[in-house]
């Protein structure tokens, strides 16, 4: 059961989407609503110049960062009326903190709930927003995600869940962490890609679902070729799924950088929300 969500909040257009997703999960059960407000400062060991004039920097960027606090009182004024107008117990945690040790901090307080809400990092832009922060959260809380894309609002009640399964650890932590939305859901179709997930492993996740009083279809694809995230999102299209559960990060995230995988696709593709865990 659900009793604590964390909404990421930064000031931007998408957090009003992000707590859609969060009041509605909360009030399933009145669950607690916790925004994390990241404020960002400048960071003064990027900024100090190698060449003398450090005092000149250091002074321009304690006014950078007086200025970051001053706005950021002012969004935090802003979240903190907006979450006491929710129907749900809420309060708002406040992050000044640098780019580099913003993500810790943000994934140490993830520790204390039992879902992460945040955006799906890269957007329509070409650089990725926050992607830092997810990662971070995903691999350093035990935690899992609720990735929304952006500027999608919130559709309605997750009604139909496609699970992603491979067999994987990762596949594994994804099913215990979205198990609420599974046992809630009134369809639940598992997907299982390639050779390594034969009828032996299909059958084996059907009865442990069925042990949760969940009755999962079963579809078994072959990749021909074709990319992991192409071929979940095509069937979750299909079945109109509400939402996508699956493992983060099979491989590490260096080699998906460099040669692709499909955590990343998904991070990048994704038409709908995602639980991730890892």
């Amino acid at each position: 059961m659900i009793k604590d969500i964390m909404v990421h909040l930064d000031g931007s257009p998408d957090d009003e989407i992000r707590l859609e997703y969060g009041q509605a999960i909360a009030a399933i059960d009145r669950a607690h609503l916790i925004g994390v407000f990241t404020n960002p400062l400048p960071d003064l060991s990027i900024a100090m110049p190698f060449d003398g004039g450090a005092a000149a920097v250091a002074q321009v960027v304690s006014d950078l960062e007086e200025q970051a606090r001053r706005e950021g009182d002012a969004t935090a004024k802003r979240l903190t009326e907006r979450l006491t107008g929710l129907q749900t117990p809420s309060e708002l945690r406040r992050f000044d903190e640098t780019p580099g040790t913003m993500p810790i901090k943000v994934a140490e307080q993830a520790r204390y709930a039992d879902l992460f809400v945040t955006t799906r990092p890269y957007g329509a832009g070409e650089e990725p927003v926050w992607l830092d922060l997810v990662e971070t959260v995903l691999f350093g809380s035990g935690r899992g995600l609720m990735i929304v894309p952006p500027g999608r609002h919130r559709q309605g009640p997750v009604q139909t869940v496609l699970v992603a399964w491979n067999g994987s650890r990762e596949a594994a932590r994804a099913v215990s962490e979205g198990l609420d939305f599974i046992e809630r859901a009134t369809r639940v179709v598992v997907l299982m890609i390639g050779h390594r997930t034969g009828a032996e492993t299909g059958s084996e996740i059907k009865a442990h679902l069925n042990r949760h009083g969940i009755m999962p279809e079963i579809i078994a694809v072959e990749s021909e070729g074709r990319r992991v995230a192409d071929i979940v999102l095509e069937e979750a299209k299909s079945v109109s799924a509400d939402l996508i559960v699956m493992g983060g990060y099979g491989h590490t995230r260096l080699r998906e950088q460099i040669f692709g995988g499909a955590t990343l696709d998904m991070l990048t593709l994704s038409d709908r929300p995602v639980l991730l865990a890892h």
